[in-house]
């Protein structure tokens, strides 16, 4: 029986006729379920249009490609790429006619031609994007003024996104005719608009009103800032597209790409209901091992298709994979597993979690659980005072009757600072702090009073019985004689290796082992990602950042270890006095 190109593709991948990573067979699979759902659920919105699929795929047919051993030749779309951008426009409402998808999301290795696709969807944008009822091409609704936006971290990347197309455009004799294009502008000759390029270096980043955006290499953005102010203008066009097109990352847990993806997985994995969103990730498995060439095509699909492009791509990673690999230069290997591999790598050669954050998340319960197990148990607690200007904290780690511990953690932050500290960490503190995760309080500085306060509000509504309270004796001195005047056991936490190395390393045990359980803080799972490890020559460990004034900060997860040095050192410890030690 025949299909048309993207659902034979989708075919293809769900019965494993063509080698796929499992999130490029949920995005195929979901394409097959709807396709099945609009023919037998008279309630599901959407269909898939041929007709509309077929548009995009003959509007490629009358690009040029501009790059490498085609330039010049018509662009013939390859199997993946039909999948994607078939899916992407084909997708309609059966009733409006108005394009399905408000959001796409593509994920592939370098060197799968995301340029060339890109530039094409670009200039399809500026010239031939139309709407229609079912069936009834001879009614299509062209955009006035069509907008198209090329979205890049800085002004450099955005030049290249924009002259790409802009390059095409030039090549192809059909879209030249219908556009008119300038050194620095490009418009449409009949229904003007303009083809914008955006950046951070962009003094107005107003998004206008795009009927489509290309948002290019979305893992080099250090925040979403440009993406959101142009997604504000998607709603005052009737069928307006966000693309984000982009390889894997690094250090990568609070960066927009990163919570994007994780995104895209629930809602591939059927946890996150989002008709209007497209996504689609090709990459080679943690559990493929990259050695093997077979399992190269997960991550570059353009492999499907061996031609002298494809061919010398495939070569080009040979080369870097044994380069990499054959000198085990950790830097090299981590790019080749970013970039060819297309794998995440959120973890340092010397990150103190490296390879074990998917442990610790896997460890988190919710609060209302958290609570009633730990309810009437024996806590130590650790603060971190080290800057009062900046981010302070107070950890608890609470002794579980079965022999486990429970973690939790309470962040500081002045709100005279605020401002600065949320654009130069690039966390939502206040977000968080709605959420019940941290403080923002009054002035410049923290004072000890809040932590203070905080530690005795935990003890009461949360009803742990707190026997000892953790610090840095050089910071914390009148903060201990003010916890030890009021009746708390006080202990002084010396922050060499010699005292930390022991706890620091039990802490990460403990989360392998399955002996630790958290409620989901998270700005402690983000202190903790940043925490890198210094070792003495005999393989003492303690945490730091990575520099000394870096922004990503690690004061919650030092609180908590603060607290575990007691913690492991004396689970049962009972006092008959109130007192100050020092250890």
């Amino acid at each position: 029986m025949h299909q048309h190109p993207t659902t034979q593709y989708a075919t293809d991948i769900v019965y494993g006729r063509i080698v796929s990573c499992e999130y490029e067979r949920l995005a195929c699979m979901r394409h097959l379920d709807d396709i099945q759902k609009s023919k037998t659920d008279k309630n599901f919105p959407y269909i898939f249009d041929e007709s509309r699929a077929n548009r995009i795929f003959e509007w490629f047919l009358l690009c040029r490609h501009v790059r490498g051993c085609f330039s010049g030749l018509p662009i013939e779309l390859l199997p993946f790429q039909k999948f994607d951008l078939g899916c992407i426009f084909g997708w309609i409402n059966k009733k409006t006619g108005i394009r399905r998808f408000k959001t796409a999301y593509i994920r592939v290795a370098r060197g799968n031609t995301k340029s060339t696709m890109m530039a094409g969807v670009v200039n399809y944008g500026m010239c031939a994007d139309a709407y229609y009822p079912l069936g009834k091409p001879h009614l299509a609704k062209y955009e006035l003024k069509p907008e198209v936006v090329c979205i890049a971290v800085d002004r450099g990347q955005a030049e290249i996104v924009w002259g790409d197309a802009r390059d095409m455009a030039l090549a192809s004799p059909e879209i030249r005719k219908r556009l008119d294009i300038q050194k620095t502008k490009i418009s449409h000759k009949s229904r003007g608009g303009e083809l914008r390029k955006l950046s951070k270096d962009t003094k107005n980043k107003d998004g206008g009103s795009p009927c489509i955006i290309i948002v290019d290499e979305f893992q080099d953005h250090p925040t979403s800032e440009v993406k959101d102010k142009t997604a504000y203008g998607k709603g005052k066009r009737s069928q307006s597209l966000e693309i984000i097109i982009t390889t894997a990352g690094e250090d990568a847990e609070n960066k927009p790409c990163k919570i994007e993806d994780n995104t895209v997985k629930k809602i591939l994995n059927g946890e996150i209901n989002a008709d209007t969103y497209f996504g689609v990730i090709r990459e080679i498995n943690e559990k493929d091992n990259p050695h093997d060439q077979t399992v190269w095509v997960k991550a570059n699909p353009i492999f499907q298709t061996m031609n002298q492009y494809s061919q010398s791509i495939f070569s080009e990673m040979k080369t870097e994979h044994d380069l990499a690999f054959g000198t085990r230069d950790h830097s090299k290997i981590r790019q080749w597993l970013i970039k060819r591999a297309n794998r995440w790598q959120v973890d340092a050669e010397n990150k103190y979690f490296s390879g074990c954050m998917d442990k610790w998340k896997g460890a988190e319960i919710s609060r209302d659980e958290f609570l009633a197990l730990t309810i009437n148990n024996v806590c130590c607690v650790g603060v971190d005072l080290s800057k009062s200007i900046d981010l302070t904290a107070d950890g608890f780690v609470i002794l579980l009757k079965d022999g486990r511990y429970a973690i939790s953690a309470h962040g500081f932050m002045p709100k005279n600072t605020l401002r600065k500290h949320e654009k130069g960490d690039r966390i939502p503190y206040r977000q968080w702090a709605e959420e019940g995760w941290c403080s923002i309080t009054e002035g410049d500085v923290t004072d000890d009073r809040f932590i203070i306060q905080h530690i005795h509000d935990t003890e009461l509504n949360n009803k742990w019985k707190i026997k000892e309270v953790c610090f840095d004796p050089y910071s914390a001195r009148q903060f201990s004689n003010v916890m030890g005047g009021e009746g708390y056991i006080c202990v002084g936490i010396r922050q060499g290796v010699q005292t930390l190395s022991e706890p620091t390393k039990k802490f990460r045990e403990f989360v392998l082992q399955g002996k630790i359980i958290h409620d989901g803080n998270p700005l402690l799972t983000w202190c903790l990602s940043n925490a890198f490890e210094i070792c003495d020559n005999i393989g003492n460990i303690k945490l730091s950042k990575k520099h000394k004034d870096d922004t990503q900060r690690i004061d919650l997860i030092a609180a908590v270890i603060n607290a575990m040095v007691r913690a492991i050192v004396n689970e049962e410890c009972t006092y008959n006095k109130r007192g100050m030690r020092s250890i």
